[in-house]
């Protein structure tokens, strides 16, 4: 576990990572983006067997069980909230009826955030369509989706060709009318694409990793961290 020096004493932040490494440092890339960001306390853990993370249906269903059993361990062993680091939301409502602490899933989070910025909210992801929880979730504010070219599980995102495919999706995105756009995948926050679409497309970019941080501050008493951008 890595904690800032300012919130040493606080229990922490559980990141359910459903990418599976064996790298510590891989493992706890995403809570060391919350540390950085809001100043709290945070361990990551990944699920078992699943080395391309979550990217369809079957890949999803078969790490519901893993979710929720990883969960109960890091609630076990002192977590004071629990994100789920994927924008599927896989497991949400079991991982809130196993373990007594707040848990949040990354693409409500995102959606949440995304309300709070724009009025027709482009989605960018790795699958063809926006994740049920976040197309739910941002109802008549939803305006289109996309997927970028040759981008099928999240480990596709770190090949040479990710970045630039993201970047024509997002355009696309921008071009058929989102004001604001939310990025799907948390491997998005893991190729650190969030700046350079804002500063190619000029609109928000909800990054889901920062912004169940930024919920999970709250269940935290906030921070009093400073950063020179909050917006997730």
């Amino acid at each position: 576990m890595s904690e800032s020096s300012s919130t040493a004493h606080a229990r922490p932040i559980g990141v359910i990572r459903v990418l599976t490494s064996e790298d510590p440092a891989v493992v706890a890339t995403h809570g060391k983006v919350i540390e950085e960001r809001y100043g709290l306390p945070t361990v990551s853990r990944c699920i078992p067997g699943q080395p391309h993370g979550i990217h369809d249906d079957e890949s999803e269903a078969r790490a519901e069980p893993k979710i929720v059993d990883l969960a109960r361990e890091l609630a076990e062993v002192g977590a004071h909230a629990l994100i789920i680091s994927c924008a599927a939301d896989p497991a949400l409502q079991q991982t809130r009826r196993a373990v007594g602490i707040p848990v949040i899933g990354a693409g409500s989070a995102a959606a949440a955030v995304a309300l709070g910025l724009g009025r027709r909210i482009g989605v960018l992801g790795i699958r063809d369509e926006a994740p049920p929880a976040v197309r739910a979730l941002l109802g008549d504010r939803f305006t289109a989706s996309a997927r970028p070219h040759g981008v099928h599980r999240t480990t596709d995102l770190l090949a040479p060709d990710g970045p630039p495919a993201v970047l024509e999706a997002a355009t696309g995105l921008v071009a058929s009318g989102a004001d604001t756009l939310l990025l799907a995948c948390t491997g998005l926050n893991t190729i650190g694409i969030r700046p350079l679409l804002e500063e190619r497309l000029g609109v928000p970019v909800v990054d889901p990793v920062l912004a169940a941080g930024l919920l999970a501050s709250y269940g935290h008493g906030g921070s009093t961290a400073v950063t020179k951008n909050p917006r997730p």
